[in-house]
C-alpha cells in the first residue's frame, strides 16, 4: 500500500481590530471557522498566543491602517507572517454591519475578507521613509499654527478698531509689518501684554517652521539628491513641495502607470452611473488630501512660469475654472512621473 503524506500546511487567518488599550482578533484556519477573543495590545502577546494554540500554521493577518501606524506590522513580519495593512474603506461591510458595529464584528469582517483573498494591503514605507514623512508633517502642523496665529492677530486689530496700513496688509507679513505690529501701543498695559504675547507666539511657531524646513530640504538634498533635482527642474514645483513628494508620496517608480499616481494624489473624478445616465460629483474623496492640496498650489505657479501649461490652460478657455485647474494639475502630475521615470530634467518648451 503507498503510504501519502500531507505535505501543505495549515492556514490560520487572523483579523485584528487594534487599539491603543486591547486587541479584539478573530480567528480563522482555512477548514473552519474560529473564535474572538481580547489580547493585549501587544504583538508578542499575540504570538504567544498563536505560537501555544496554532503551532505549525502559516499565519495570514491583517488590520486597519490608523492610529498605530506599521510598527505592528513590521513586528508581525519579523515573526515570518504574512501581514497586511488595509484601508478601512476597501473592507465590505454588509448591510446589517454599518447598523451594529463593535470591534468583535469588525475583527470578524477582517477576518472573513482575508480569507476570501478580497484585500488588497496599501503601501507601506520603509523606516526612514516614514520618519522623513513625519517631519513634513510636522512643518505642515506648524505652517498651520502660524495661519492661526497671523488670523488672530489680524481679528485682534479689527476688534480694536486699528486699520493697517494698505501698504502693508499683505499675506506675507514683512519685517516692516512686524515691526509696526511691535510698535503698537494701547491705552492699558492689559491689552499691550495681551497683545505681546500673541506676537511672541508667533515669533516662536515662525522659527519653528524656519528651522524644520531647513532641515527637510538639506535631509531630501543629501540622500534623494536625484529626485530632489528632477523634481525642482519643474517650473511650479518649489523646495518644500519637492519635499513634500519625496516624504508622502515615496519613489514615485512604484507606480505602474500614471492612473494609479492619479488615483492615489485624488486627481480622478468621482462617478456614478445607473442605467444610461453618467454623472460626475467632482474628484474623489479618496485621496491624499495634503498632497492634492499641495499641487493645486503647484499648478497655479506653473500657470505663472511654464508657457506650455498656459497653452494647454487656454486651449480649454470658458469651460468651468476648477475643472480646467484639475485638467492642468494632472498634466503637470503626468510630466513628473515621466521625468521621475526617465530621470531626465524638465526642459521648458512652448507647443507649436
Amino acid at each position: 500500500m503507498i503510504k501519502t503524506k500531507d505535505t501543505a500546511s495549515s492556514k490560520l487567518f487572523i483579523g485584528i481590530d487594534v487599539h491603543k488599550r486591547s486587541w479584539k482578533i478573530h480567528t480563522a484556519t482555512d477548514l473552519f471557522n474560529g473564535s474572538s477573543i481580547t489580547t493585549p495590545p501587544n504583538a508578542f502577546a499575540l504570538q504567544k498566543y498563536i505560537d501555544k494554540h496554532y503551532k505549525g500554521y502559516q499565519i495570514h493577518c491583517c488590520y486597519e491602517s490608523g492610529c498605530c501606524g506599521f510598527s505592528h506590522h513590521r513586528l508581525f513580519e519579523s515573526f515570518g507572517w504574512n501581514s497586511l495593512v488595509v484601508n478601512p474603506a476597501d473592507v465590505h461591510r454588509p448591510a446589517k454591519a454599518q447598523f451594529q458595529k463593535t470591534d468583535k464584528i469588525d475583527a470578524r469582517l477582517l477576518c472573513k475578507e482575508l480569507k476570501d483573498g478580497r484585500l488588497k494591503g496599501i503601501h507601506v514605507p520603509d523606516v526612514e521613509r516614514e520618519q522623513l514623512r513625519c517631519l513634513f508633517r510636522r512643518r505642515n502642523d506648524l505652517a498651520k499654527e502660524q495661519r492661526k496665529i497671523k488670523t488672530q492677530v489680524k481679528m485682534q486689530l479689527l476688534y480694536l478698531g486699528i486699520e493697517i496700513p494698505k501698504a502693508l496688509d499683505r499675506p506675507h507679513w514683512s519685517h516692516k509689518f512686524r515691526n509696526w505690529l511691535k510698535d503698537l501701543s494701547f491705552d492699558y498695559k492689559t491689552m499691550d501684554y495681551c497683545f505681546q504675547t500673541r506676537l511672541e507666539a508667533y515669533d516662536f511657531v515662525d522659527k519653528q517652521v524656519q528651522s524644520v524646513s531647513v532641515k527637510l530640504r538639506a535631509y531630501c538634498r543629501k540622500h534623494y539628491k536625484k529626485d530632489y533635482y528632477l523634481l525642482r527642474s519643474v517650473p511650479g514645483v518649489g523646495p518644500i513641495v519637492a519635499c513634500g513628494i519625496i516624504c508622502e508620496l515615496g519613489d514615485l517608480r512604484r507606480f505602474k502607470s500614471f492612473k494609479q499616481l492619479a488615483s492615489y494624489v485624488g486627481l480622478i473624478p468621482s462617478v456614478h452611473q445607473s442605467g444610461g445616465h453618467l454623472r460626475t460629483a467632482g474628484l474623489t474623496p479618496r485621496a491624499n488630501q495634503l498632497m492634492r492640496s499641495y499641487w493645486v498650489e503647484a499648478t497655479w505657479q506653473a500657470l505663472r512660469f511654464d508657457p506650455v501649461m498656459q497653452v494647454y490652460y487656454r486651449s480649454h478657455q470658458g469651460k468651468d475654472l476648477k475643472r480646467i485647474l484639475v485638467k492642468v494639475a494632472r498634466k503637470l502630475l503626468s510630466r513628473i512621473h515621466a521625468i521621475i521615470k526617465t530621470e531626465t530634467p524638465y526642459q521648458i518648451g512652448v507647443i507649436k
